[in-house]
């Protein structure tokens, strides 16, 4: 007696399910890239935390850093700042460089009694400021800065014998950026608070120094992908041309 097979199950509809993002954000397609403008206005439209949210950047670079002529590595003073609060420490030997930094902003200034406190384990500040006599001394500590990423790089713009104007500069908001492993560099452009216009502004200035850092290795297309993401929502693909 012939048997009946049961009838094969009926498949979902063509395209993939709607993620957890989209159920909570409607308008927000993960694989969509949207325009600068659009892509701030989705995020502005999103709902809000309870802390002011800052808006990441993750930019894939067609590099690759394990080569040295390949590394991205750079500063850049961002037109708006960040929102945050940047602890700045200076470490100098003479006396008018320790009160220029002082002046110009900085939360600590010593010679010795700074090299002290690193080495007892005390690092209250988020950036250190060296002026280019102090380095040898600084060799010390080196292996407690080097792994927090706190060691001065005249590169950087941190050792040099002008303190007080390279304080102002990390008060004012210049920001380091640098490519990681994957090739994807990250770096914050400033508060949700802060408005669309801002942040566009922040973000253009970004790009123009990531451009201006273009190493000499890279070869082909060099910027290959951005996302813009705040700290409690999803990434949204933006369309490098619209910025």
């Amino acid at each position: 007696m012939a048997t009946t097979k049961p009838a094969p199950k009926s498949k979902k509809a063509a395209g993939k399910p709607e993620s957890k993002a989209q159920k909570v954000f409607p308008s927000y397609d993960k694989q969509k890239v949207y325009s600068l403008t659009e892509a701030l206005k989705l995020i502005a439209d999103m709902p809000k935390t309870k802390f002011d949210e800052t808006l990441d950047v993750a930019l894939k670079l067609g590099v690759d850093p394990k080569y040295n002529d390949q590394m991205v590595r750079g500063v850049v003073a961002l037109p708006h700042g960040t929102g945050k609060t940047i602890r700045v420490a200076v470490a100098a030997k003479k006396p008018s460089d320790i009160a220029d930094a002082k002046a110009a902003g900085a939360d600590i200034a010593g010679e010795a009694d700074l090299i002290a406190a690193i080495e007892a384990g005390t690092i209250n500040f988020d950036k250190l400021v060296a002026t280019p006599d102090m380095m040898p001394a600084l060799g010390k500590v080196a292996r407690i800065l080097g792994p927090k990423g706190l060691m001065p790089n005249p590169k950087l713009g941190t050792v040099t014998p002008n303190v007080a104007q390279a304080v102002k500069a990390l008060k004012g908001g210049q920001i380091e950026f640098k490519v990681e492993k994957a090739g994807i560099l990250h770096a914050g452009i400033g508060k949700r608070s802060f408005g669309d216009k801002k942040l566009a502004e922040n973000l253009a200035a970004l790009v123009a120094a990531v451009k201006a850092a273009k190493p000499s290795g890279a070869k082909g297309n060099y910027m290959l992908k951005l996302t813009i993401s705040g700290t409690m929502t999803p990434g949204v693909k933006v369309d490098l041309g619209s910025i």
